[in-house]
């Protein structure tokens, strides 16, 4: 049977979701496809060319469908779609957040972002930068919260740091969810 570009990607997708982003492998896939190595070379030429792949179809998971007409309103639903794309995916952060993919769906998302910030009044700089500082952001509050996702709680030594000391509570707080929120509000106001 005959396999395709999607049928790898879509393989390795299935080992990470599994296994996590460790055990996504040439080899692996192969095996689960149950073909030669050669066959999915064929279609990924490399490792990085997998992932760049693999977080491509991460990111297309952000429906870009039925979005606000408002600019401010239509940045954040795109950032919590992000969020939510990346976080269907076991390790899906540390996936996209290992690449630079220039591939169709994260374009059409950041072509998304940048025309809600352009639609805002932002400068052609103010709407690209903006864009990359609200992925930049999801991408590391959320590859955090996937790496802490079996701890119920989060340890910090701070030593003799008074003003680390005095936000503790804030610093260990697990609620992702708020601080993402929060976040996305300091970046959009």
């Amino acid at each position: 049977m005959t396999k395709s570009q999607t049928d790898v990607v879509r393989a390795a997708l299935d080992i990470l979701d599994e296994r996590g982003a460790a055990a996504v492998s040439m080899r692996t896939i192969a095996e689960r496809l149950g073909v030669r190595m050669n066959t999915v070379l064929w279609h990924a030429k490399s490792k990085a060319r997998l992932l760049e792949l693999m977080a491509d179809a991460i990111v297309a998971g952000a429906s870009l469908d039925d979005l606000p007409a408002h600019w401010q309103e239509r940045a954040v639903e795109l950032i919590c779609r992000y969020r939510a794309a990346l976080l269907a995916h076991r390790d899906g952060a540390a996936v996209v957040t290992g690449t630079y993919a220039a591939e169709p769906a994260t374009l059409d998302f950041a072509e998304a972002l940048v025309t809600a910030m352009l639609d805002g009044g932002h400068s052609d700089q103010q709407a690209a930068w903006a864009c990359w500082s609200l992925i930049y952001f999801t991408l590391g509050l959320t590859q955090e919260e996937q790496a802490l996702s079996n701890r119920s709680t989060i340890e910090l030594d701070v030593g003799r740091r008074p003003a680390l000391k005095r936000v503790m509570p804030a610093l260990v707080d697990a609620s992702f969810e708020q601080r993402f929120e929060f976040g996305v509000a300091k970046f959009l106001r």
